[in-house]
């Protein structure tokens, strides 16, 4: 009895296996008629002057909407010509590479005064920084230790940036106000998951590596006295221990990534879905199924990795031909993921240079000096020297090609020691301050619905009964 009833789940297991066989075929069969159909003639975007990506010839970006929230600069105008300049970003009219200098010296944290600054539009003085410290500080603490163990310990997922959205979506129903989009609400709401997002990302970590990795499982409380980034890191290490360096670099980091104009693809998400009228939980969880996108906030995984096979391949990383060479056919698609493309180089509004990687460039040597990573760091050095000099060689460009802030990113956090499924995270926990703002300034704003125009270019086609098809 017990064989033959064996013998009937391995039966039924082969005809699973044959049907979805079956199901396996027809949606391969299915895709291919998606292909003949589906595809567009790349003639007509320049036919009907599509700004494909909501770009125009010359890379700039279709106008969309007016912000105040941040502004970035690539170019000065002389005699109605455009001509490329060093980067700028300003937070609320505010030069990010001053915000940065002014904390430093200060010898400070500045993620926490950055949020200030982007929601607010004014830099905190010192008691409105202590305010808006302490409101995130009570917010991180209130965390229900329910939902972690609920949502997050029970439901353990291999990727981060999606235990993100659904812990985002879920923290809808723990809200007795979700629904309210009143000023007052929205920002109660956004200050919160500015808040417990770095720990949602951290207790989602740790739930993965324990549960398909075997590794220990830490969850530890936040501590109330304790910034941001020094919570992250507490927080996330087993021993909770930390250098002042790494804590203030991974602050840095922060205040790089937290705001980065009002076009660039998660944020315009946050615009089209918050104009919608939704919920902020629904709003946040957007924007982060944008920057999941490698094309986006995976960038600089694609960086590391790049690296780690450009570190196996080139003997001598002090040779600058050998680089060339490696560069050369990264381009032609003949080394790492033949995309033709060297990563970290290059973006979308900047030529001469992107000031977050110029800002966090002289923090990464000393982090690689204390780190041992000094080999590592010449390398990173001489590839963004070496790569604008190959791509102009191999490439018609319209503009200048410059490291952005994802070619070293990933290197810092590699030299924190943080697992390469919280890469994308840490980009979400700094991007809340923006999407928060952004949402906050569409809302006020009260702005039509965003629905751009699509051109139909399908040729008419007449309804065929079914039996005469």
């Amino acid at each position: 009895m017990t064989y033959s009833r064996k013998g009937d789940c391995v039966n039924n297991h082969e005809e699973k296996i044959n049907d979805y066989s079956k199901v396996s075929n027809e949606i391969k069969r299915l895709s291919d008629l998606c292909l003949d159909n589906l595809r567009i003639d790349t003639e007509l975007y320049t036919k009907y002057e599509v700004k494909r990506g909501l770009r125009d010839i010359n890379g700039k970006g279709v106008l969309a909407g007016l912000t105040d929230v941040s502004k970035i600069q690539s170019y000065v105008v002389e005699d109605n010509d455009l001509i490329p300049c060093e980067g700028k970003l300003y937070y609320q009219g505010v030069d990010v590479e001053d915000i940065v200098a002014g904390f430093i010296k200060e010898k400070r944290f500045g993620y926490e005064e950055t949020i200030y600054l982007l929601l607010f539009g004014k830099l905190p003085d010192k008691g409105e920084l202590e305010t808006i410290t302490r409101i995130l500080s009570d917010y991180r603490m209130l965390l229900p230790t329910d939902f972690v163990r609920d949502i997050i310990l029970k439901a353990p997922s291999k990727d981060m940036m999606n235990t993100l959205q659904r812990s985002i979506l879920t923290l809808y129903a723990y809200d007795d106000k979700a629904e309210d989009t009143s000023i007052p609400n929205v920002l109660r709401q956004c200050l919160q998951l500015i808040s417990v997002v770095p720990l949602l990302s951290v207790y989602g970590y740790q739930a993965y590596s324990h549960y398909h990795d075997g590794n220990s499982l830490y969850i530890h409380t936040p501590r109330a006295d304790l910034s941001t980034a020094e919570n992250f890191l507490y927080v996330l290490r087993a021993d909770s221990k930390y250098s002042e360096l790494e804590a203030r670099i991974l602050d840095l980091a922060l205040v790089l990534h937290a705001e980065h104009g009002g076009g660039n693809n998660s944020t315009f998400t946050t615009h089209v879905v918050t104009s919608s009228g939704t919920d902020t939980y629904s709003s946040m969880a957007a924007s982060l199924g944008s920057l999941k996108g490698p094309k986006h906030g995976g960038a600089n995984i694609k960086v590391t990795k790049m690296f780690d096979e450009m570190k196996e391949e080139v003997k001598d990383w002090n040779d600058e031909e050998e680089i060339k060479g490696y560069l050369k056919k990264l381009l032609n698609k003949e080394a790492f993921d033949q995309a033709g493309l060297i990563y970290g180089m290059g973006h979308a509004v900047y030529s001469i240079s992107d000031p977050r990687a110029k800002v966090f460039k002289g923090f990464v040597q000393k982090l690689s000096v204390e780190k041992g990573y000094e080999k590592e760091y010449q390398l990173y050095a001489n590839v963004e020297k070496l790569a604008p000099e190959v791509i102009a060689e191999e490439r018609k460009i319209y503009k200048g090609v410059s490291a952005n802030v994802d070619f070293y990113s990933g290197f810092v956090y590699q030299m924190l020691g943080l697992p390469t499924e919280l890469f994308t995270p840490l980009f979400a926990v700094a991007r809340m301050a923006g999407w928060s703002a952004h949402r906050i300034e569409e809302l006020i704003n009260q702005g039509k619905i965003i629905r751009p125009a699509y051109k139909a270019v399908k040729k008419s086609q007449p309804y065929i009964p079914i039996d005469e098809r």
